[in-house]
């Protein structure tokens, strides 16, 4: 890759008076005094309530309908079946390969295709109502086959999930990037394993949600949604519901959680509009619990993986081959993007000369997969780490000592990855060592040899991972062999307003509140381009009918993009605040200089206008200014990626698509009772390198909350269904989450190395702790039972999968003895 193409460097200030400042949220007082405005707290004149009747069975072809009780109970308004559903909606949007052959759409017609899918929705005066009309509705099913094993759903004679896709395979392509074939010959060993990252999800605390009303005199939508940050792809969901787009309107609510899980959640709003359009009236439909368990957009990664890691000797690592088989449920509605996440950061921190990836995407009766928090490449990390930990006992070296002996140099950035993908910047030893001391990793070996001498099992892990982050959704269409995969560019937009006496107004174009402290960072940062009180700025959100493109949360993206669009903004406020002052001043431009949120005459500090006595020009005085100067004091701007890259025609290098990359190491030091399986944390060490960072309190918290989840995918959580389909684990009975009781008190540390393509050399940071954190629980578990020679090679290591695997390492033991 020409580094021709590469943005150019930017240079960033030595002293910032608001960014890396640990303020207070500007989003707490609201929530903490219940005034958050969740969608479920919208009440609208003559609302109306929803309830959907789902099946009971994973696979089976729909008979017949009959909702004439339903119909006829007191307070129901409308029954509306998947077949007459239709007519009043198209499909959803689907970034699969055939989406034609694997239709996706608000309720089943002719087939379901797992436990949970609606057939048909019921609108009534109450949600009591809605939900005592489904149980009237009687539903004719032909039970057919069912498939929950995606490796048995490849097999030649297994039943189809969509009979016009003539398999279960949804995508399926082996990708190469360098020459593996040479670097595994040239290799002095190869360590080799399965294994296998069971289904889990996001558990957002407020469930997805919707008011939509439909104006039938004006042709509008308007929809109230918790969902939905992909505002530039709007007209999607225009054409899911049959309107042009320009009649949508989709007011944003604060999430109450999403972690992913919310990323593009369109069946929901979707089904409310089309509800709203079907009876005139507003309608509401918020998920219980269990529909959001069994029924959600997005489920999390349910892969399987076949790997093999080439090396020398002495520990250099040459070559990878992986061969993944996805378990994606019944539908593809976001593509295989959980793999070009993967693909960003496939080679880790470390210098891997050439990648072969099998990917096969294998369709299932499950609910459908998208987005958790690290979407993919989190399972990577994982994957990746396991190998290197394998290689590790293999070579008997200390796995910090391997890690370091792969690390890219501090000096080698940019690095561009074989895949295409290029790494920005990092510092990968310096984190390490920071990690190795905040955790005593000296002391705790030998307190290690210690206690197991008292039989007590100390474990300590290690994962150095990475964190992409800023995507162009160019990884969503690079899959293909279309010539031109087109470059997208995926921006953030914001207006920046100075009122009369100089306060500051910022309206955002995307997601209200996912947890990523949107108005706090947009806050800070317009504070530090105006030196003012970051809790002066009021910022708002505005409906996307009059919306500025916008892509909103994900990906770790909105912090960087976010900055883009504000510096942007106030380079205009301040050339335009700069005419004005040219007048009030009677200095030229060349002689004024923007100091302490004004701008004064340079060796004249007394000859000065701050933003207030300019803003108050703006707004009342326009014809005491100059002719050309307008009324008003704002601007906007429409911020683009920053670096995104075609990829090669052969898509043997598939462009740079995720830029900015982050980096951490984590460190947990842990006890497990051999006897019962159980984990304790005795220390967990967390350091992440995330650029220059904004706000450490909030990115603290960023990292506790995810490495939290990330210690619940690797201990406990998972979605579990029978050989009937059935989600036996589709309550927090049976799916069991971490709480404050489980979570361990962390030691967090930061290195800094600044992007040197962002504003102030942001790096996004919202999803570190749960893409780290799987991987380094798993290498403790394999390091405290090391006497028994376990390998942990499936999550969740549950208590019971802890202790079968110590069982079945005495049996082979016993075995090989005898």
């Amino acid at each position: 890759m020409s580094a021709t193409q590469e943005p150019p460097v930017r240079e960033h200030a030595a002293e910032r008076k608001w960014v890396g400042k640990s303020i207070r949220r500007l989003e707490d007082p609201k929530f903490l005094r219940g005034r958050g405005n969740y969608v479920d707290d919208l009440r609208v004149d003559g609302m109306l309530h929803a309830a959907i009747v789902r099946s009971p069975h994973a696979h089976a072809k729909i008979i017949s309908i009959d909702a004439t009780a339903a119909r006829e109970l007191e307070g129901v308004v409308a029954v509306i079946t998947g077949a007459e559903a239709v007519e009043l909606a198209d499909p959803l949007p689907d970034f699969g390969p055939a989406p034609d052959k694997h239709v996706w759409r608000l309720l089943a017609a002719d087939k379901v295709r797992y436990v949970g899918e609606g057939v048909a929705a019921i609108v009534a005066t109450s949600r009591y109502i809605a939900e005592d009309a489904s149980d009237l509705v009687q539903v004719e099913y032909e039970p057919l086959p069912v498939l929950r094993d995606p490796e048995e759903a490849l097999k030649d004679g297994a039943p189809l999930v969509h009979e016009a896709l003539e398999s279960n395979i949804g995508y399926q392509r082996v990708f190469q990037f360098g020459d593996v074939d040479a670097d595994f010959e040239a290799a002095d060993a190869v360590v080799s394993d399965r294994l296998h990252w069971h289904r889990s999800g996001a558990q957002p605390l407020e469930t997805v949600g919707a008011v939509a009303s439909y104006d039938h005199g004006t042709g509008m939508m308007d929809i109230h949604a918790n969902s939905l940050s992909f505002t530039s792809y709007l007209f999607m969901m225009a054409m899911t519901l049959k309107i042009p787009e320009n009649r949508l309107d989709i007011t944003p609510h604060p999430a109450g959680g999403s972690f992913g899980s919310k990323l593009w959640a369109v069946k929901v709003s979707a089904t409310a509009g089309m509800l709203s359009k079907a009876v005139g009236r507003p309608v509401k439909y918020v998920e219980d619990r269990i529909d959001n368990m069994s029924n959600c957009d997005h489920h999390g990664s349910d892969r399987i993986y076949y790997c093999d890691l080439a090396l020398t000797r002495d520990g250099e690592f040459k070559s990878i081959r992986i061969r993944t088989i996805e378990d994606y449920g019944a539908y593809m509605h976001f593509g295989v993007g959980h793999h070009g996440n993967a693909l960003a950061q496939v080679t880790g921190p470390y210098r891997i000369g050439s990648v072969e990836y099998d990917l096969k995407a294998v369709i299932t009766n499950k609910c459908q997969q998208g987005a958790y928090r690290g979407f993919g490449s989190e399972v990577n990390n994982w994957m990746l780490e396991r190998m290197v930990d394998l290689a590790a006992r293999e070579l008997q070296m200390d796995p910090a000592a391997l890690r370091r002996r792969n690390f890219i140099g501090a000096d080698q950035f940019p690095y561009y990855i074989p895949t295409g993908n290029v790494y920005d910047s990092g510092d990968y030893e310096q984190v390490l060592d920071k990690a190795l001391g905040l955790a005593e990793y000296e002391h705790w070996r030998a307190e290690q040899q210690r206690l197991r001498k008292e039989g007590r099992y100390i474990g300590i892990g290690m994962a150095t991972c990475q964190e992409r982050s800023v995507f162009s959704a160019t990884e969503f269409w690079f899959w293909f062999d279309e010539p031109g995969a087109p470059v997208t560019s995926m921006p953030e937009s914001i207006t920046v307003r100075v009122g009369p006496t100089g306060d500051l107004t910022a309206t955002l174009y995307s997601c209200a509140s996912w947890g990523n402290s949107p108005e706090t960072m947009t806050a800070q940062l317009l504070a530090e381009e105006f030196d003012v009180d970051p809790h002066s700025v009021t910022v708002t959100y505005a409906g996307t009918r009059n919306g500025l493109p916008a892509t909103g949360p994900g990906g770790s993206r909105l912090t960087v993009m976010l900055a883009g669009a504000i510096e942007g903004a106030a380079v205009r406020i301040k050339d335009k605040a700069r005419l004005v002052a040219e007048h009030m001043l009677e200095a030229s431009a060349d002689d004024l200089e923007w100091v302490d949120g004004g701008f004064q005459v340079k060796g004249s500090p007394d000859s000065r206008a701050s933003l207030g006595d300019i803003a108050i020009q703006t707004h009342l005085f326009k014809h005491s200014l100059p002719e050309e100067i307008e009324s008003g004091l704002e601007a906007s701007k429409v911020y683009d990626h920053p670096f995104t890259t075609m990829p090669s025609a052969d898509r043997k290098n598939l462009g740079v698509f995720y830029p900015f990359m982050g980096h951490a190491c984590h460190i947990p030091i842990i006890e497990i009772d051999i006897e019962t399986g159980h984990v304790t944390f005795i220390k967990y060490i967390a350091v992440h390198d995330c650029g220059t960072l904004v706000n450490p309190r909030s990115l603290a918290g960023h990292i506790t909350g995810g490495t939290v989840q990330g210690i619940g995918t690797a201990l406990i959580e998972e979605y579990i269904y029978d050989d009937d389909g059935n989600l036996l684990t589709q309550s927090y009975m049976d799916y069991l989450i971490p709480t404050a009781m489980e979570a361990p008190e962390f030691v967090i540390g930061h290195v800094e190395t600044p992007s040197p393509w962002t504003p102030h050399g942001i790096k996004g940071g919202g999803e570190g702790g749960r893409m780290m954190a799987p991987a380094a629980v798993a290498g403790a578990i394999d390091d405290a039972l090391a006497p028994f020679g376990v390998r942990t090679r499936e999550l969740p290591a549950t208590p019971e999968r802890i202790v079968a695997m110590i069982e079945q390492a005495e049996r082979a033991g016993a075995d090989a003895a005898g």
